[in-house]
């Protein structure tokens, strides 16, 4: 078994004496900077398993070992405590090598005050003073809509006094304009009961979460009570308030499910470093609304560990939990979550995979969001100067190389048996072709099935005249083929007096990665990123080498005989075919025949006549 060697005496005792107990474990660099944290039913075997075999481990897990230099544990009652504990701790350190979500502190929220007369508003810093927030809210342009929407239907004060009953008895605060128009009922000046306020705040929150068809059946019964009490003027208000809930909730809340259950559908797009999740909140049978966010630290993992980790730190904080929520795949430690979130919210909570009916085409709406989300965030950063596309970082780590390879250039031989050698030249640029500075050749060296010496000669072709018009060479030259071929480049390499390129081999048997100097291949790993960039690469230079050995061998198969005879072009070919019907007859003709029967000059139907008969 290869283990990792442990350079570190400290690092060795704390794994050796590792407990077998429930737990989180956190690794860290040299600095004491948290790399990863990980939860384990047993810490000492999860631990351990990092340093034992190495064969098992990715790229970046090789890498997050490497950087080891201590670790810490803390030890928990359950698998659910350890689950807890290792989300708030992802959380609060965002270590490098966990799914994280970007930017979340950015996002803004509803918070209700904890007053004896709360205030509703937006906010972006979280005060943990017993204040109720909802969201994040991803979508500020639909934030701003239902606060404009809240205002309208409920008159909630938007002053920023605090209020209470000393300062609402004495008067401090004096009744402004929306008192006036309507917009507030002046607490301030105890116009309202603090009961019959806090009542309405507790509405507001209703309808903020999506339970509209709840808060519609308080306000009818409320209407009708106060209607059998002949205050018709309050009734009325009641009615307006009830009209404008429902016309906000048939305009902005489209019907998705007839069963009016509360549900959130999470969905996963993933492309190399980068993932977007997108939720949608259903509140009786309607969407509520959306919220997406970004993910970091997804390389290497699967779709399913990063889904497990999102729902983890996602429904941590959340300030509401359905009774279902609605999902792509089975996530990890599915009974685990399925615990977990049903203590969280007191209720049985259902992980659903669905196959069919209204909520896979749900779940297909959403998954179509994450995907354009994700593939706008991916353009943002394709558009930056600095950016470098993941696979290429990664190949820059496989082959060790000082530079990141953005520039790459592959060559490749196409034959059959040396005739119609031809070679192609592909040119990538941070990991995408440019097929303007695609370039082809013909080989002029040889006619016999050399592919050594033809890829010596294509080589240094290329590299001449790159040297002749003092162009840039690039970060990385890919040769399709083994040890033989590697040589080839190299010795045209030599001979031009180019040193230090960065140059390999991709034998195709078993996408064996060699470098110069090196007999063996390189223990690249089959899922890296880097090495399906260059299969990308290679095969592209195969497909483009031999589209363009076909297109000559085609010409040279559809040759006709009379093309060598000097004096005939394509219209005079033409007739010839016309009146003998084909080259066979022709070939049969006596000069004079081909004279007469074509209407040519004597000279050239002698001349054909000739071609054919020596």
């Amino acid at each position: 078994m290869k283990k990792n060697s442990l350079k570190n005496k400290s690092l060795q005792d704390k794994i050796t004496n590792l407990s077998i107990y429930p737990g989180v474990y956190l690794f860290k660099d040299k600095t004491g900077k948290v790399l990863y944290v990980g939860k384990a039913i047993n810490l000492r075997n999860r631990v351990r398993s990092y340093f034992q075999d190495a064969r098992h481990l990715d790229t970046k897990t090789l890498l997050l070992v490497k950087r080891i230099h201590d670790l810490d544990t803390i030890i928990v009652d359950s698998e659910i405590e350890a689950l807890i504990l290792e989300s708030n701790l992802i959380k609060k350190y965002k270590p490098r090598y966990n799914v994280n979500l970007r930017d979340d502190k950015s996002y803004p929220y509803i918070r209700i005050t904890n007053e004896p007369i709360p205030r509703i508003f937006v906010t972006r810093k979280i005060v943990k003073d017993g204040s109720k927030y909802l969201g994040p809210y991803t979508d500020v342009k639909h934030l701003r809509s239902i606060m404009r929407h809240v205002r309208k239907i409920f008159p909630i004060r938007s002053c920023k006094y605090y209020l209470d009953d000393d300062i609402i008895a004495r008067k401090k605060v004096k009744i402004c304009l929306d008192y006036h128009i309507h917009r507030c009922q002046g607490p301030c000046e105890g116009m309202v009961s603090k009961e019959t306020y806090n009542e309405m705040i507790s509405q507001v929150e209703k309808f903020l979460k999506g339970k509209t068809r709840d808060l519609v059946q308080e306000l009818t019964d409320k209407m009708q009570r106060e209607s059998e009490k002949l205050n018709f003027e309050t009734a009325a208000r009641l009615r307006d308030q009830i009209q404008m809930i429902e016309n906000y909730s048939f305009k902005s809340q489209k019907v998705v499910m007839t069963d009016f259950e509360d549900r959130d559908v999470v969905t996963l797009a993933v492309e190399e470093e980068d993932a977007c999740s997108v939720i949608f909140k259903i509140r009786d049978g309607k969407v509520i609304g959306k919220q997406h966010f970004y993910l970091q630290g997804v390389e290497g993992k699967d779709s399913s560990e990063i889904l497990t980790q999102f729902l983890q730190q996602y429904y941590l904080d959340a300030d509401q939990y359905p009774r279902q929520i609605i999902l792509p795949e089975q996530p990890r430690d599915k009974q685990l979550l399925v615990e977990w979130l049903s203590q969280q919210t007191g209720q049985k909570v259902k992980l659903v995979i669905p196959q069919q009916g209204e909520k896979k085409k749900v779940l297909q709406l959403a998954q179509k969001n994450a995907g354009y989300l994700l593939q706008e965030l991916l353009m943002q950063k394709s558009q930056r100067k600095d950016y470098l596309a993941y696979p290429v970082k990664i190949l820059q780590q496989d082959l060790q190389l000082t530079n990141p390879p953005r520039h790459i250039e592959a060559f490749d031989i196409s034959n059959l048996q040396g005739q119609d050698a031809v070679a192609s030249m592909v040119y990538f640029f941070n990991g995408k072709p440019r097929k303007n500075e695609y370039r082809r050749f013909k080989i002029r060296s040889k006619n016999s099935p050399d592919d050594f010496a033809m890829i010596r000669e294509v080589v240094f072709r290329r590299y001449k005249r790159i040297l002749q018009e003092k162009a840039t060479l690039p970060d990385l030259i890919l040769i399709d083929g083994g040890k033989g071929q590697l040589s080839s480049a190299l010795q045209a390499l030599q001979k031009l007096q180019v040193e230090n390129q960065p140059i390999i081999g991709l034998a195709k048997r078993l996408e064996e990665v060699f470098i110069p100097g090196v007999s063996d291949p390189q223990n690249i790993s089959k899922s890296s990123a880097g090495l399906k960039l260059l299969q990308q690469i290679r095969d592209e230079s195969h497909r483009f080498a031999l589209s363009y050995h076909r297109k000559l061998r085609g010409k040279r198969t559809l040759k006709s005989p009379l093309d060598d005879v000097p004096g005939i072009g394509p219209k005079r070919k033409q007739s010839l075919l016309k009146a003998f019907r084909s080259v066979n007859i022709l070939r049969e003709a006596s000069a004079i025949e081909i004279m007469e029967k074509a209407k040519l000059p004597r000279v050239l139907a002698e001349a054909i006549w000739k071609h054919f008969h020596g």
